[in-house]
This record gives C-alpha cells, sequence and structure tokens, in this order.
C-alpha cells in the first residue's frame, strides 16, 4: 500500500546551483518557523568549513509539513569529491529535486547525481534555479536537461519529466516565466503531486538500511534511515545483520522522527518514516536492522571506489608537538577509525611501519576537507603528495581519468589548450557560447588535474570556471609534466631573518616571512630555477663598531606566498610532505638533512 501522508525527497544538483538556499526559502516559507529561528542564508550549513568555504559537505535531513503531508527532505553536497555522501542517501528518498542553473545548465555533477539518481529509480523533478539573473536562458536549459536525460538512456515515462521554475534566493517558484509570483508553494505542490508516496508493508517483518551515522557524548552512536519494511517501537529487540552477515542483538533504547530542523522523540515509527534510533550496538554505514524474530538483510550500500590517495604520517618535524594534542600515531590511527565509520568513499590501510596510512578518496577536496577537520580538533600530522590509484584490468595498468569541462573567455583559450595538453589532456568538444565564453570539454588523467586548476586561473586572471567528474579507467597514458622550478631548503633552524631573505629574494618567492619559525629541511620558498637550492635563511648581518653614516642598506621584502592547504597539497613533489598542525601549514622535505637526500637519490639511482 501506498503512504499518502509521507513524502521522501532529495535535493540534488552541481555545486553552487542553489541546492542550499532552495531549503532556506522553503524554510522560510514553511510558516513553521519564528523569524529569530531562521537566522542567515545556507542555514543548513551548520559547520564551520561550510561556512568559510561556501559549499555543502555533509548531507543534512530536516522535515516540513504543507497541506498535512510531512516532507522529509534530504539537502546533499554538489561537488563532486563528495558524491559518496549523495549515493548513500540516494536510498532513503522516492523522488529528487534536481536543481540546474537557468545560465550554466547541466555541469558534469547534474550528470553524476541524476545518473545516481536513475539507477535507483527515483522520480526526477527538474527545477530551473535563478530565473532572476539578467542573462539567464531557462528554454535553452531544459532543452539541455532533456538532452540528458537522453543521453543517461532514460525511458519514456523519465522523459517526460515534471519541471517548474524557480528563483531560490527571491524564494518563488512559477510555471509562467511571465509571471514570476512571490511563493514556493507552486514547487511544494508539484512535490505533492509528482513525487510517488512511499509503497510499504506495515506488517512484514523491520527492516531499515543504516545510511547516516552521528556520534552524540550522551548516546553514543545514531543511526539515521528508512525503514523499508515493518514498524519499529522504543524498548523492541532487534538484530544488527553486519557485512559478512554477523548478527548482534541490540535494543533500540530511542526512536527519533525528524521534525523541522531537529529531531523529536516518538514511541513508535511505522515503513516510510526517516528515522533515527539510539541504542544500537556499534552501527555501521550498510547494516541492516532487522527483526529479532525473522532478520533479513537488505543488500548493502555500493558506492564508487576511491582514485586518489595520500600517505598520512605522524609530524616528524623538529617544531613537532608544539601546537597540537593529538601527535602520535595511535591518536592518528584512532582518527582514521573513526571517520571511517561514517565516510562510506574513504579507505584507510596501515603501512609496514605502523606509523603512516595510506587514506584513499574521492578527490584532493574530499581528503582536504578531513585534513582541514583534524587539525582543528587538534591532530599534528604530515602528508605526502597525492597519488592516482591504477588498476590493472587484462594485464595492463588502467588510471582514472576526469572529464574536464573549462568555460574561459574568448581570448585565453588557447592558454587553457596549452596547459590542459601538456598534462595529457584530450580535447571532446569545444563550443563558443552565447556570452563570449568558450566551452571546453577535455578527457585527462586524474593525476593531470593535480595542480592544474591554480595554473588555470592564474592563466586566464581569475576567469576560468572549471569543473570536472569521473569519467572512467582508461590505458595509463605518458609521463605528465612535473613542477617546473625547484625550491629553496634551509640548513639550519632558527628564525627567519629579514636580511636573509632579502639577500635571497632576487632567486625565489618566499613562502615564510621574517621572524618564522625554521628547520634543517624545511622549505621556505620556490627556487627561480629547477633544481632544489640549500640556503641560510637565518645568516644576519654582520656588525662592526665604526659605521658610516647612510651606508646601511634598505631591507625591501616581497610578502610571502600564503598558501592554503589544497594548494600546498598539489605543490609538493615525491619527496616532499606537507606538515599540518592546529596553527600552521608548513612545507618540508621527507629527508631533512642535506646528505640523507643525497645518500637516498643515489640508492635509488643505483
Amino acid at each position: 500500500m501506498k503512504r499518502e501522508d509521507v513524502r521522501n525527497i532529495a535535493i540534488i544538483a552541481h555545486v553552487d546551483h542553489g541546492k542550499t538556499t532552495l531549503v532556506d526559502a522553503l524554510l522560510h516559507q514553511s510558516g513553521q518557523f519564528r523569524d529569530s529561528q531562521l537566522k542567515g542564508d545556507c542555514i543548513l550549513d551548520s559547520n564551520d568549513l561550510e561556512r568559510e568555504r561556501g559549499i555543502t559537505i555533509l548531507a543534512k535531513n530536516i522535515a516540513l509539513m504543507y497541506k498535512g503531508v510531512k516532507i522529509n527532505i534530504i539537502d546533499t553536497p554538489g561537488h563532486a569529491d563528495f558524491g559518496g555522501e549523495v549515493e548513500r542517501v540516494l536510498r532513503m528518498a522516492d523522488g529528487v529535486l534536481i536543481l540546474v542553473d537557468a545560465f550554466e545548465g547541466p555541469r558534469p555533477q547534474t550528470r553524476f547525481v541524476l545518473k545516481k539518481a536513475l539507477e535507483c529509480h527515483l522520480k526526477p523533478v527538474v527545477v530551473i534555479n535563478k530565473i532572476d539573473r539578467p542573462d539567464c536562458r531557462p528554454d535553452h536549459v531544459l532543452s539541455e536537461m532533456f538532452d540528458l536525460f537522453v543521453d543517461l538512456d532514460a525511458d519514456d515515462e523519465t522523459l517526460d519529466f515534471p519541471y517548474i521554475y524557480a528563483s531560490a534566493r527571491e524564494g518563488f517558484a512559477t510555471h509562467d516565466l511571465d509571471n514570476f509570483g512571490d511563493s514556493i508553494h507552486p514547487l511544494l505542490d508539484m512535490v505533492l503531486e509528482k513525487v510517488p508516496a512511499p509503497e510499504v508493508e506495515f506488517d512484514a517483518p523491520l527492516k531499515m538500511m543504516v545510511t547516516t551515522l552521528e556520534w552524540s557524548e550522551y548516546v553514543g552512536r545514531v543511526a539515521t534511515g528508512r525503514i523499508s519494511t515493518g514498524k519499529v517501537r522504543r524498548g523492541e529487540k532487534v538484530t544488527l545483520i553486519k557485512s559478512g552477515g554477523k548478527h548482534i542483538n541490540c535494543t533500540v533504547d530511542s526512536v527519533e522522527l525528524f521534525n523541522n530542523l531537529g529531531r523529536a522523540p516518538v514511541e513508535e515509527a511505522t515503513a516510510g518514516d526517516i528515522v533515527a534510533l539510539v541504542g544500537l550496538e556499534n552501527p555501521e554505514i550498510g547494516d541492516t536492522v532487522a527483526c529479532a524474530l525473522k532478520p533479513e538483510a537488505l543488500e548493502r550500500i555500493d558506492v564508487d571506489e576511491p582514485t586518489l590517495s595520500m600517505l598520512f604520517t605522524i609530524n616528524s618535524s623538529p617544531l613537532a608537538g608544539q601546537d597540537g594534542k593529538y601527535v602520535t600515531s595511535r591518536n592518528l590511527r584512532e582518527r582514521l577509525m573513526r571517520e571511517l565509520e561514517s565516510n562510506v568513499a574513504l579507505r584507510v590501510t596501515e603501512r609496514e611501519d605502523k606509523d603512516s596510512f595510506s587514506v584513499s578518496g574521492r578527490g584532493v577536496l574530499h581528503l582536504s576537507v578531513l585534513i582541514e577537520q583534524m587539525r582543528r580538533e587538534g591532530y599534528e600530522l604530515s602528508v605526502g603528495k597525492p597519488e592516482v590509484i591504477r588498476k590493472k584490468i587484462d594485464d595492463k595498468w588502467h588510471e582514472p581519468f576526469e572529464e574536464l569541462v573549462v568555460d574561459v573567455p574568448a581570448d585565453s583559450v588557447g592558454s587553457v589548450m596549452e596547459l590542459v595538453c601538456a598534462r595529457r589532456g584530450q580535447i571532446i568538444d569545444m563550443t563558443a557560447g552565447e556570452t563570449g565564453m568558450s566551452h571546453l570539454k577535455f578527457s585527462i588523467p586524474a593525476r593531470g588535474l593535480i595542480g592544474l586548476r591554480t595554473r588555470l586561473l592564474n592563466a586566464t586572471k581569475g576567469e576560468a570556471i572549471i569543473n570536472h567528474r569521473f569519467e572512467g579507467y582508461k590505458p595509463s597514458e605518458g609521463e605528465v609534466p612535473r613542477r617546473a622550478n625547484g625550491v629553496m631548503v634551509s640548513q639550519a633552524k632558527g628564525q627567519a631573518v629579514g636580511y636573509a631573505l632579502w639577500k635571497l629574494q632576487e632567486r625565489a618567492e618566499f613562502f615564510v616571512s621574517p621572524g618564522d619559525d625554521v628547520y634543517e629541511g624545511m622549505i621556505i620558498g620556490e627556487n627561480a630555477r629547477e633544481n632544489d637550492l640549500v640556503v641560510n635563511p637565518i645568516r644576519g648581518k654582520k656588525l662592526t663598531n665604526v659605521r658610516a653614516s647612510g651606508s646601511d642598506e634598505n631591507v625591501a621584502l616581497k610578502p610571502a606566498r600564503d598558501m592554503s592547504l589544497e594548494a600546498a597539497l598539489e605543490y609538493i613533489e615525491q619527496d616532499e610532505y606537507v606538515e599540518i598542525t592546529p596553527k600552521l601549514i608548513r612545507l618540508r622535505k621527507i629527508y631533512l638533512t642535506e646528505n640523507e637526500r643525497k645518500r637516498q637519490h643515489r640508492s635509488a639511482n643505483a
């Protein structure tokens, strides 16, 4: 039977197409909140990292009542590196609102999330957002969306998808481009009409897939998922079916349903509800909560494999332990294992030396967000150069390729083509847009993307719009050009001196400023030539007893380059680490002394 009092929908889109802003509009016009409860923009982007970066990182659940129907809404990330979040939460939905910018049209991540939604047999509702933009082209974008559905082999019923125009920022939705209106309610009406009610079996044994985990200091792990069949009551005995078929008997201490921005405890939840359960014994994503008398497992969540790995190890520099609380390999191991419980797209493998770990994810951003969270929690660690994960298929090595899409002014097309093709990229399509921007599509090895974004932005004066998505595995290409310049490496420990840096600045761009702590083996700048240079940044000016008036030289230094975490990870080479502490990001050589580096170089070439 269908349960008409509930709708479960996920909001999916490419990054910056307005998902979280649309949720803001739904919250403001739901009539269930006071103004003081809804402050600021992007209300669901609640953690500091999401607010600082302006992106959604974690999927979140809310619930609204509209015309007597409870609408469970799942806000998802839009960036390709967080595709694992999207894949797992789609299991809880019956339909999707797929947002697309009325100017930009479908982007690489639009294709990815729509493909996953169609694989889960979810009902799509297309929302052409940002129609208040003066340069919008909603009719063209609607045609492009239809073409995208065709490319993804949608059936005839799916090709007849419902659509609506909207402006999430202005808070309205409309079917008529000549009459915008002032309410988001037409979108909610379409959800009630077009998104199917969940089909449920109340009398069948309980089955619920754990799709999200939270941690509470008071009650431990909270498992969230959608009840597929049956019902669950507070205090009920259930069976938790883990990977490998292992059964664990548990008691449900509390049952909570989503209500507005939070959760409310209830005595019972039934099939079709998205519910949070407290009291289960170490639940993991993909586990099935089943009836104790007739336990039966659901098919486990299967997400795409990681494409990029990094070495995580302890911070072994001479300045280790000055900033962080957690500095040992045991601390690092516990934190990474805890992350595995909720981050389904992550993989962690301990290396033979027991002090380092190979951590694999979807991309540099996916892993850098984890690193940023760890440093804010007080961890110190060193991280190696990102490397792609290769596979052997039919006795040949294959590597991950990405579809790279660049929108750039017409006069910068040559620079973009030169940079991408130098990194083994191949042009697939090039079209001239109506607004003077050229649309370039490439197929490029994933390792060719590492460090490319910064170079493209520099070459186009910041005007390039760059997007990419995983395309598939193809036979390995040849070498990709390495960093063109060498680095300056400190040969002494102390504090950088302005006079020493001034003497060196003609041949370098510095990463440190006068007064910064440095140590032997630390990278303090980029050399103007391709070789590494060992220098002394702590050498002061020799003072004499007799000094002539006006003989002092004026020390004028260029500002040091301030590197973000992602820029640092993309900058380093195989023999270098990024040293990360709660306060600082430094670059260093793996082998700190010059003799060690020479010995290692000789043994590698032997």
